[in-house]
């Protein structure tokens, strides 16, 4: 009879120490396929609205702003061609995030989000040469940007990995994104040299050809963009297991 009762125990420690309670900023979805994206699309938000005030167990307290290192434009061709470079871009409101829509195929670990940020504002140091609208545009300063109805859409496929515990755990394979925005405006301030003039030109040009310049800009900070992005995955990915996302007995 003592045999048996402290085997019970043991089970009932053992049961509760090997037992995984559920993160609390995180909702276990089913591995049903009717309910599998809406499922991750509102789990994805709840992580989201815990990450904004920061996250201790995932080593993430402050999320903004997120930075990207530089960013190159070229206007034009020749020796007065217009050339702009950023640097130490920093964003805030992005953590605003909101995700609309997931499809998934958990076989073969693939998903595609369609996200919505209502606002972005950027600030960064940026160094110009050139002419432009026929002002010689030569000077450094500080650029600002307001973004507005930013929609993106990401793509990525992952790996499974069984890790030091045992438990299986993602990383990203390939990443792929894209972006819009509805509403800009830019400009330059605090002009190195003082010229009046050719801050006054630039501003002009900035925000006559804000959707123009963004076009030119994209190839280079969609690349920035997906690193960012592929980076902040894996360091969630390394901390949440794949049975803490879905469920998968």
């Amino acid at each position: 009879m003592c045999r048996k009762i402290g085997f019970i125990v043991l089970v009932a420690v053992l049961g509760s120490t090997f037992a995984q309670e559920q993160p609390y900023y995180l909702q276990q979805c089913p591995r049903d396929e009717a309910q599998i994206n809406e499922c991750l699309r509102d789990s994805g938000n709840k992580l989201v609205s815990y990450l904004q005030k920061g996250v201790p167990e995932l080593d993430i307290y402050e999320i903004e702003p997120v930075m990207i290192d530089e960013i190159g434009i070229v206007l034009g061709s020749g020796p007065d061609g217009y050339r702009a470079l950023f640097r130490n871009i920093q964003a805030y409101g992005v953590s605003n995030i909101t995700v609309t829509n997931i499809r998934s195929d958990l076989d073969s670990l693939q998903f595609q989000l369609t996200c919505e940020i209502p606002r972005i504002r950027v600030k960064a140091q940026y160094r110009s040469t050139g002419v432009l609208i026929l002002v010689k545009a030569s000077g450094a300063g500080d650029y600002w940007g307001e973004y507005e109805g930013v929609k993106a859409k990401i793509y990525f496929k992952a790996v499974a990995n069984e890790g030091p515990d045992g438990r299986t755990y993602l990383t990203t394979d390939s990443v792929k994104m894209d972006f819009n925005v509805k509403e800009i405006q830019m400009g330059v301030d605090n002009i190195a040299n003082g010229n009046s003039v050719i801050q006054a030109a630039l501003n002009l040009f900035i925000n006559s050809n804000s959707q123009e310049l963004l076009k030119e800009m994209k190839p280079a900070l969609r690349t920035k963009l997906t690193l960012v992005i592929r980076n902040f995955m894996d360091r969630i990915f390394a901390k949440i297991p794949l049975d803490e996302w879905i469920n998968l007995n």
